[in-house]
């Protein structure tokens, strides 16, 4: 119940984030998603991965992003930290499964959080592993593409049927 009133908090805090320039009557043109292409992100997002190439991932995050990644414990704050992080993630031809998902849209601004199956490949054994977690993603209008502003995953604290 926490993580659930954590994720929405997390969405009201970056949603706001466009009021002070609303406030100060500049005018702003709002795009919105669709939970369609939200979806589609995800697609976008995990075929990325199927590359296997780092070069192929980062370009999909903001210029200010945040990436709190399911099995690493460092914050990555800067594209080059995020690029970094994918060079060794992505030996493990990592593959998401949503298994749950709610999409939110707003001016300029759109969150998918839910839970998610990852699939880890041991690239010596080839022994396959399953990480069950949690996710969000917050993606904001950047240069007139859609881009991943914060991604936070984080594995289940209990066990998971």
């Amino acid at each position: 119940m926490k993580s659930i009133a954590y994720l929405a908090a997390l969405t009201s805090v970056v949603a706001l984030a466009a009021a002070p320039a609303q406030a100060r009557g500049n005018k702003m043109k709002c795009a919105n998603a669709t939970p369609a292409q939200v979806e589609g992100l995800f697609s976008q997002f995990n075929a990325a991965w199927a590359t296997k190439d780092p070069a192929k991932v980062t370009p999909l995050f903001a210029k200010d992003a945040v990436l709190l990644a399911t099995v690493s414990n460092t914050p990555r704050t800067t594209p080059e930290a995020i690029n970094d992080y994918f060079v060794g993630f992505l030996k493990n031809s990592p593959v998401g499964t949503i298994q749950t998902s709610s999409v939110q849209v707003g001016c300029n601004i759109a969150t998918r959080l839910g839970t998610w199956d990852v699939a880890l490949t041991n690239p010596d054994t080839k022994a396959v592993t399953v990480v069950k977690a949690r996710y969000s993603f917050i993606y904001k209008l950047e240069d007139g593409a859609w881009k991943i502003y914060h991604l936070h995953s984080s594995m289940m604290p209990e066990p998971t049927k």
